[in-house]
């Protein structure tokens, strides 16, 4: 019997961890620009063939930022939730889980020219 009770917990959880994803996107400006950006990023993979290695970086890199943008949203509802009045400590609080993010963001750039630009200069001059 425990064992039942134990997956009807591990299913509710899963159902949770969704409802935050579909919050996330529904809700957040800056994911609706980062699916738009996997998706493109993702259309771009199929036109230029990457190979296994390139697309787990890809997978990585897009999932790491909806990971970060995750955090920083629910680091901002809680702060919000905690403290509605403006303080200081709130701020850099919130201001650091957003620079975070694009921290991240910015090396998930650099490795998105690292590997795509190899890929369109070949397909312009192969």
């Amino acid at each position: 019997m425990e064992e039942k009770s134990y997956w009807k917990k591990r299913k509710a959880a899963f159902g949770y961890a969704w409802n935050g994803v579909r919050t996330l996107v529904r809700k957040e400006a800056h994911a609706k620009i980062h699916l738009l950006a996997a998706v493109i990023v993702i259309v771009a993979g199929l036109i230029f063939g990457l190979d296994r290695m390139e697309w787990c970086i890809i997978m990585l890199c897009i999932g790491g930022v909806f990971m970060a943008e995750g955090f920083n949203t629910a680091i901002e509802r809680l702060c919000d939730k905690v403290s509605p009045e403006r303080n200081p400590l709130i701020k850099d609080a919130k201001d650091i889980a957003a620079g975070a993010v694009l921290l991240f963001v910015i090396a998930v750039v650099i490795i998105g020219i690292l590997i795509f630009i190899p890929k369109i200069i070949g397909f312009f001059y192969n």
